[in-house]
């Protein structure tokens, strides 16, 4: 009687004129359907209301949350409601069975209670009512919260210490990848579907092969060749669908230690955000639960962890250091393995155009672009270096020449044997299917005809399936015998005695050579002094050292060889420009773009080099001009020229227009030759005319 007392004086008019706002929620479905005692409760509330002066016709039941944990109000839209009409001041009493079913975490809970106290809002729980604007009231209600958040957790942890005891043991039951069932102990074992089993072990043996996930993908498409998935979810839920391998699930099977036969438990943890949504983050192999050698596998854990590092290296942009990557398409032979020998870091691969072809450049700039510098460690022309690994790899495989091709040709065969394996097998599973369609078609009453036409659409579909996997068999088939004829394996164990040959065939793809390669070397160190130092390291730790000549630059390919110069500065002396470019025509010496010699080119190089010209030579030996040697004689310049056309005068040319330089006689002409007037009356045929030298 004292408490009904309090609590009526507690409620006052203001309170009565606002609505009362009852909230019931139960925290899973399955409580909703089990647990319905509690739910009566809850609504029975509303008789409390009433005592206290609402009628039934302004009293509020909130139980949209019913199946909704109190973990959070992120995703309970009736807490959010309730708390919004509250903030308005729309409500004069919030009724509860108790405080865990109002809110489970201290932050809902203590927000309802500031909102509350604001607005003169009441709480009622089954154990009395209260006000939060008062402070007893208030911090008895917040004594409530915690010892509901605290409730929780000791739940949760409680669950959480069970989990992770089984967990340890190995005992605890997961979701197990595409390929492991359980038995009927709950073990886990190899799925007994004999498919299923050979299209894991096939991926296996891609990527040891290819080393990269993605060429995983693209060999299973290219073959036309289906990877069994389970489906986690839906009325279908664990059935065995077969579809086109993503490379999102290949990631996902290789980073999964359950292939190699290995429990494990805390791969991620979750945490949840201010909005309610939860996110996951990757945990440290080194905080998991790992239990080995727990069921049968597929794979060594040697080969888990290898197959990691080799995904791990692969994702060049993402990993903290520049690493070596898969073979990849382009002409580098050595892409991914060239270490910089000025910083020690992975050189990248850019290519320019040359003659049509795609020449690769190795460069490092990655040091310098994280500090803002300018400029680049070093860059190495890609075409000589990668001609001096090719001739050191067919020099370190010739002798075992036979033996590789020998293995190459019986992977191929086995590749396409396994391929075909399991083709047939889908085959047969659809074979199977349409079979017992038609058992199940020929079992029922031909009478009913609902049932029986149901039956019979689905035996035509399996029909339809089989004849498509049929025709898609054969299509393969034909294919892979078109790929590897006996022509071709006759080739092939031809030039299996021949590994120059294979290296060098045109058909043998980039990548393929640089899978060979990455065999047998492990990195290749570059150093750029007066000549390319390289260091080669080979797998097993043996090494080797060359030095390569330096490979021209733009401006020295387009710059004429100095002994060429010297012997055009030779011929000066004695020929004039396009006399000197016949002579190296004739010798077969070509300019730097390997065009003929010209006069023109001649004398352009002259003025290039600064090389003194024919005319000035012969002027510094004594040699006169043409106008000097007739005010020497006293004749017109027309007389000299017939004097050196009649051989009285010895001329040399100067250069190709016709211009002469005239050495002095011994002693003068004769005077008769200068007044007699020989000179003014010549016959045409008595002019001699000179090809070289004097005349």
């Amino acid at each position: 009687m004292v408490m009904d007392s309090e609590a009526h004086q507690k409620v006052t008019t203001a309170h009565l004129s606002r609505l009362a706002y009852l909230y019931v929620r139960q925290s899973t479905l399955r409580q909703v359907f089990e647990n319905t005692e509690s739910t009566h409760r809850q609504y029975a509330l509303r008789e409390r209301a009433v005592a206290l002066g609402w009628p039934l016709d302004r009293i509020i039941v909130i139980d949209s949350d019913l199946g909704q944990s109190g973990a959070s109000a992120a995703d309970r839209e009736g807490f959010q409601r309730l708390v919004t009409e509250v903030g308005l001041g729309r409500v004069g009493i919030v009724l509860g069975l108790e405080v865990s079913r109002l809110a489970r975490n201290s932050t809902d809970w203590h927000r309802l209670l500031e909102l509350c106290a604001l607005a003169d809002t009441l709480i009622l729980d089954e154990d009395g009512l209260y006000d939060p604007a008062h402070f007893n009231d208030r911090l008895l209600l917040g004594l409530k919260g915690t010892m509901s958040e605290a409730e929780l957790h000791v739940l949760k942890a409680r669950l959480r210490g069970g989990i992770l005891s089984r967990a340890r043991r190995g005992e605890l039951k997961q979701m197990v990848p595409v390929g492991f069932v359980h038995d009927a102990q709950d073990r886990v074992i190899l799925d007994p579907d004999a498919q299923v089993q050979a299209s894991v072990r096939l991926f296996f043996e891609i990527f040891q092969r290819t080393g990269s996930c993605l060429a995983v993908v693209k060999e299973f498409h290219a073959k036309g060749l289906l990877f069994p998935r389970r489906l986690r979810s839906g009325v279908h839920k664990g059935e065995l669908v077969w579809a086109e391998l993503l490379h999102c699930r290949a990631r996902q099977i290789i980073h999964n230690p359950r292939y190699a036969g290995a429990f494990v438990f805390g791969r991620t943890k979750q945490r949840r955000l201010p909005n309610g949504k939860v996110c996951s983050r990757l945990v440290p192999s080194e905080e998991w639960i790992l239990l080995r050698d727990m069921h049968p596998a597929y794979i060594t854990w040697e080969e888990y962890q290898s197959n990691r590092q080799r995904v791990k290296h692969n994702a060049v942009s993402w990993s903290p250091e520049r690493r070596r990557g898969p073979a990849r398409e382009g002409t580098a032979l050595l892409q991914g393995l060239v270490i910089c020998g000025t910083c020690g870091e992975r050189m990248s691969v850019r290519y320019h155009s040359h003659r049509n072809q795609s020449v690769p450049t190795y460069w490092c700039g990655r040091r310098p672009l994280q500090r803002g510098e300018s400029g680049m460690c070093q860059t190495v022309h890609g075409g000589v270096l990668d001609r001096a690994i090719g001739e050191i790899v067919i020099e370190a495989m010739t002798p075992l020449a036979i033996e590789v091709a020998l293995t190459v040709q019986q992977e191929l065969a086995t590749r396409h044997e396994e391929a075909d394996r399991l083709r047939h097998q889908h085959v047969e599973r659809a074979r199977y299917e349409a079979d017992l369609a038609q058992r199940r078609f020929l079992k029922v009453d031909p009478d009913n005809r609902l049932v029986a036409d149901a039956l019979e659409a689905d035996w035509n579909e399996k029909l339809r399936s089989l004849a498509a996997a049929q025709e898609a068999y054969e299509k393969a088939k034909a294919a892979d015998a078109n790929i590897v004829s006996d022509a071709e394996r006759g080739e092939l164990m031809a030039l299996a005695t021949d590994f120059p040959r294979l290296w060098r065939d045109p058909r043998t793809q980039m990548k393929e050579k640089k899978r060979m390669l990455r065999l047998l070397i492990e990195d290749v160190t570059l150093t750029k002094g007066d000549a390319l130092h390289v260091d080669i390291r080979f797998a097993g730790g043996a090494t080797r050292s060359l030095d390569l000549p330096l490979p021209k630059s733009c401006v020295e390919l387009r710059t004429t060889d100095a002994e060429v110069v010297k012997e055009i500065d030779r011929l000066i002396d004695t020929y004039t420009d396009g006399e000197i470019a016949d002579v190296l025509n004739e010798r077969g010496v070509r300019t730097v773009v390997t065009t003929p010699w010209t006069g023109a080119r001649i004398g352009g190089l002259r003025t290039i080099y600064h090389l003194t010209d024919r005319r000035t030579r012969l002027l510094a030996q004594g040699l006169l001009p043409p106008q000097d040697v007739a005010d020497r004689y006293g004749v017109v310049l027309s007389t000299v020229h017939l004097w050196r056309r009649r051989g009285l005068l010895r001329a040399h040319p100067t250069d190709d227009r016709g211009n002469y330089l005239y050495e002095i006689p011994p002693e003068d002409l004769p005077a008769k030759y200068a007044h007699k007037g020989e000179y003014q009356a010549e016959p045409a045929s008595s002019l001699v005319h000179s090809s070289r030298g004097a005349v």
